[in-house]
C-alpha cells in the first residue's frame, strides 16, 4: 500500500499522532528501501484476563501487520513489578513475580486471537532490565529530572495534594521509554493515558541517538455503560475469554452510539463499510447483530457465534412473561425484616462480589419490580418476592424463604 492508504488505516480511530511529519518520514523511508517498521506496544500483565478495552491496541498492531510492519508485543514482566502509577491517587501495590508470570502465559495466549503469531514478535523487558547494573540503572535516572517527572499530572496532583511518591515509581516511564530504545522502535501505540510515558520513549531515543520514535495514541474504550473507561472494577466489561452468549448478549446490549465506537475500534470491517453503518445504510439492530457476531466468532469461534446469534433471537424475538422467567429462592435470617440488595445480587449470580454488585447498583443497571434502585446500600423487605433485573438481559424473580 502506498504512504497515504497507509497512513489511512494507520489513523483510523486514533486520538493523536506525534507527529504527523515524523510518520510520513518514516512510512516514505520504508516504501522506498523496502524495510517493515518496528512497531511496539507495552502491555504490563497486571490481571489474568483480556477485555475488549484491551484488544483497541491488539487491533492497531493487527493493522500494521496487514502493512507489512515488524510488531513487536513487549510484555511488561520488570515493569509490572513496578506498578504503573498512570492516573493513580496513591502507590499501587507491586504484583509479585509469580503473578506477574501467571498472568503472562493467558495474555499471550489470547492476544494471538488477534495477532497473527507468525508475525509477532513476543519480547520481554526483564530480558535487559534485570541484566543492567547498579551503575547502568543510575546512568538511566540520570537521563530524566525529578521537575520533569512532576509535569505528569497524576505526579503534579499526588504532589501538591501531600500524597506520597516512592521513588520506585519515578522507574516506570524510564523503564517504558528504555524499552523502545533497545527495541529500536519506529513507532509505538499506546492509550491516551500513556501519552507521557510514550514521549519519554522518544526523548531517550533521541539523547541515544536513534531517530525518535512516532507515538500513536489510542482512545480509552468506554464499558457497557457508555460512561466509564471499560475495567473489571467498574463491572462494565466484555471479556474475551468469556462464554460465547456473553459476549454476544453484551455486545448487543450497548446503546447505538457506543456501538458505532465498538464498530471503530474493535471491527474488522472496511472503511467502506463502516461508512455505510454510519450513514444509516444499515438498520442498526443489524448492524448490532453483525458487529456482535464478529466479535463473537473472533473469541470463541463462528459456529459458538452462530449458535449465540440463534439463541438471543430465540429469547428475544419474542416477548418474556412473567411466568418465564427464572425464580430463585433466597434464604433470609430468621428475625430479620430485611436483606441487602447487594446481596441477593450476588447470589443471584449476576455479580462476583458485593462490592461490584453495589457499583452495579450505583451505575444505574439494577431494578426491582421495574423500578431503577439508586442506593447501592438498599434494603429490601423479605416478606415478599419481586422481579430482578441487572442491565438489560439478566431477570430473575427473586422469592424468600
Amino acid at each position: 500500500m502506498d504512504v497515504q492508504g497507509q497512513i489511512e488505516k494507520i489513523k483510523r480511530g486514533a486520538a493523536g499522532m506525534i507527529t504527523d511529519g515524523d510518520l510520513v518520514k518514516k512510512l516514505t523511508a520504508s516504501v522506498a528501501k523496502g524495510r517493515p517498521l518496528r512497531v511496539k506496544a507495552g502491555f504490563d500483565p497486571t490481571a489474568p484476563d483480556l477485555h475488549l478495552g484491551h484488544t483497541v491496541l491488539i487491533h492497531k498492531l493487527r493493522h500494521f501487520q496487514e502493512l507489512g510492519h515488524h510488531v513487536m508485543l513487549l510484555i511488561g514482566d520488570f515493569t509490572g513489578m513496578i506498578g504503573d502509577p498512570t492516573g493513580k491517587s496513591e502507590t499501587r501495590k507491586p504484583l509479585t513475580r509469580d503473578d506477574v508470570r501467571a498472568n503472562a502465559r493467558t495474555y499471550t495466549e489470547q492476544v494471538f486471537k488477534i495477532l497473527d503469531e507468525k508475525k509477532t514478535e513476543v519480547v520481554f523487558n526483564s530480558e535487559w532490565m534485570e541484566g543492567m547494573s547498579s551503575s547502568d540503572m543510575i546512568s538511566l535516572m540520570s537521563r530524566y529530572t525529578v521537575a520533569r517527572m512532576l509535569e505528569r499530572d497524576d505526579f503534579q496532583k499526588r504532589y501538591s495534594e501531600g500524597r506520597p511518591i516512592a521513588m520506585h515509581e519515578f522507574l516506570y516511564p524510564l523503564v517504558q521509554g528504555y524499552d523502545s530504545v533497545v527495541l529500536k522502535a519506529d513507532i509505538e501505540v499506546g492509550g491516551t493515558d500513556q501519552l507521557f510515558n510514550l514521549l519519554v520513549g522518544r526523548e531517550l531515543q533521541r539523547e541515544m541517538g536513534q531517530d525518535p520514535q512516532v507515538v500513536l495514541t489510542m482512545p480509552l474504550l468506554e464499558g457497557l455503560d457508555g460512561v466509564q473507561k471499560m475495567s473489571k472494577s467498574y463491572g462494565n466489561y466484555i471479556g474475551i475469554s468469556e462464554p460465547a452468549s456473553e459476549i454476544f448478549g453484551k455486545v448487543m446490549s450497548v446503546s447505538d452510539t457506543l456501538m458505532m465506537r465498538y464498530y471503530e475500534l474493535l471491527s474488522a470491517v472496511s472503511t467502506e463499510t463502516l461508512s455505510g453503518i454510519k450513514a444509516g445504510l444499515v438498520h442498526p439492530k443489524e448492524a448490532k447483530e453483525n458487529l456482535a457476531l464478529e466479535l463473537t466468532a473472533r473469541y470463541c469461534g463462528k459456529e459458538a457465534a452462530q449458535k449465540a446469534l440463534g439463541d438471543f433471537k430465540a429469547l428475544f424475538g419474542r416477548k418474556e412473561t412473567p411466568e418465564e422467567i427464572e425464580e430463585m429462592a433466597v434464604s433470609a435470617e430468621a428475625g430479620t425484616s430485611s436483606m441487602r440488595l447487594a446481596n441477593i445480587i450476588v447470589i443471584a449470580g449476576f455479580a462476583k462480589s458485593t462490592s461490584e454488585a453495589m457499583r452495579l447498583i450505583s451505575g444505574g443497571g439494577v431494578k426491582i419490580d421495574g423500578e431503577k434502585a439508586a442506593d447501592a446500600k438498599a434494603e429490601v423487605p423479605v416478606n415478599k418476592g419481586f422481579l430482578l433485573q441487572v442491565g438489560k438481559r439478566f431477570f430473575k424473580r427473586i422469592i424468600f424463604s
